[in-house]
């Protein structure tokens, strides 16, 4: 899928855990780890808006497009 979840990187750039992001956001650790994982066909906004609230950054901090697949170069 050309669309990449950054989340890993946000959280690690926070120094925080899936599970306090989980707990902050009201949502359950599997579907953190779910996002973080890019296996999720989409995203509520208002989940967007707690992750962003918590991590303060913005949408495109932590959703990239790659058109060429996804791939790293």
């Amino acid at each position: 899928m050309p669309i990449v979840v950054n989340l890993d990187v946000m959280l690690a750039r926070r120094k925080m855990r899936s599970r306090e992001l989980a707990e902050r956001i009201g949502i359950t650790e599997p579907n953190v780890s779910l996002l973080k994982s890019g296996k999720v066909k989409g995203i509520r906004f208002d989940t967007l808006d707690a992750i962003c609230r918590v991590l303060d950054c913005q949408p495109g901090d932590l959703l990239e497009h790659r058109p060429d697949g996804g791939e790293t170069p």
